[in-house]
């Protein structure tokens, strides 16, 4: 604001009174602008120091002023002052003199300078799922367990590569679970799917793809690589819980796969279990064929799911896995996590 309208405008006075030129050239005199200066400054710590809102009267109003502030300029600074101390009509009237898209709603006006704010209604937390019993919550976990077996594999991975969409778009829903939800999730887990993927950092499994809590069987590891542990823990996702989509998901940028085509001598430093892993990785990649490959993002991608689709044909060794594929019961795939894009790619 320039000084003569946020005078003008905060203490209500009329442009022409509160200007006084200069004789010659017509400009504001420095003594006058001194003076506006030193009471506004006055007038807006005693609001500040009174907890008022300054925002809400800073706008502009023709009441003109009962005191000459040229003449009795502490009366017209008391003025002013105890104007902010009773800004809530002045802030209904600026607000009815508003744009309709500037205006406060009137709740909120009417109650900011006199009371603290009171929760309106739509703010009030949701008291539908509080209180629930055990016995609701078994019930709740029941049908969502039903209405998850039902799901073919195919839908299963529908809804997984919308989720993923849904992800990259950046419309992701966050679907978290309420605290009766959350209960009803104690007494039993009833995922659809089961990912082997990679424990970095940058592949959080539920957020890639957009799910919640007790929708995905996540087995994380360096590489995404099977061993006793991992296969153990599908079969488990596989045969208990009925999982309908097993998928193996590998990333860009994987630094266990990189790791992996070191020479083995650079590998024999590394502690003991760690050389294990990595060349547990190496085993399943065709090197020959990857060094024909110059350009290095495509040599990073097909390492990635050459080794990707190395753990698929193992997990088809696996007899109890190929019964529920040949039964229609689960569908097994590859993915490629890229990174920059946030896109997964199903193969």
């Amino acid at each position: 604001f320039g000084s003569s309208h946020f005078g003008s405008s905060i203490f209500g006075t009329n442009s022409s009174r509160v200007r006084s030129r200069h004789p010659r050239c017509g400009q504001p005199s420095p003594r006058a602008h001194m003076a506006l200066v030193a009471v506004t400054g006055l007038a807006i710590g005693a609001a500040a120091a009174a907890g008022v809102s300054v925002g809400l009267t800073c706008t502009k109003s023709d009441r003109p002023s009962s005191i000459d502030w040229r003449r009795d300029t502490a009366a017209w600074a008391r003025e002013a002052i105890m104007a902010f101390s009773k800004p809530a009509a002045w802030a209904r009237e600026a607000d009815d003199e508003a744009p309709v898209g500037r205006r406060q709603p009137k709740s909120y006006v009417a109650a900011r300078p006199t009371q603290p704010y009171a929760m309106e209604e739509e703010d009030q937390p949701d008291q539908g799922w509080q209180g629930f019993s055990m016995e609701e919550a078994l019930l709740h976990a029941n049908e969502g367990q039903a209405k998850a077996l039902s799901r073919t594999p195919a839908q299963v991975l529908e809804a997984l590569q919308r989720g993923n969409t849904r992800f990259w778009m950046n419309v992701a829903r966050r679907p978290e679970r309420s605290a009766f939800e959350r209960r009803a999730l104690i007494s039993k887990q009833f995922p659809s799917v089961a990912i082997l993927g990679c424990s970095d950092s940058r592949v959080p499994t539920e957020i890639v793809f957009d799910q919640g809590l007790g929708d995905i069987f996540v087995v994380r590891v360096a590489g995404n690589c099977l061993d006793t542990a991992t296969l153990a823990s599908l079969q488990f996702a596989v045969h208990h819980l009925k999982v309908k989509v097993l998928l193996v998901l590998g990333h860009e940028m994987c630094g266990a796969v990189k790791a992996a085509m070191l020479p083995d001598e650079v590998l024999e430093k590394e502690p003991l279990q760690l050389a294990q892993a990595l060349k547990n990785i190496k085993a399943g990649l065709d090197q020959d064929r990857l060094k024909h490959l110059h350009d290095s993002r495509a040599h990073d991608r097909e390492a990635v799911t050459t080794n990707v689709k190395q753990q698929v044909e193992r997990l088809r060794r696996d007899k109890g896995i190929m019964d529920k594929v040949r039964s229609d019961e689960l569908l097994i795939s590859g993915g490629f996590y890229e990174i920059s894009s946030g896109i997964v790619d199903f193969f």
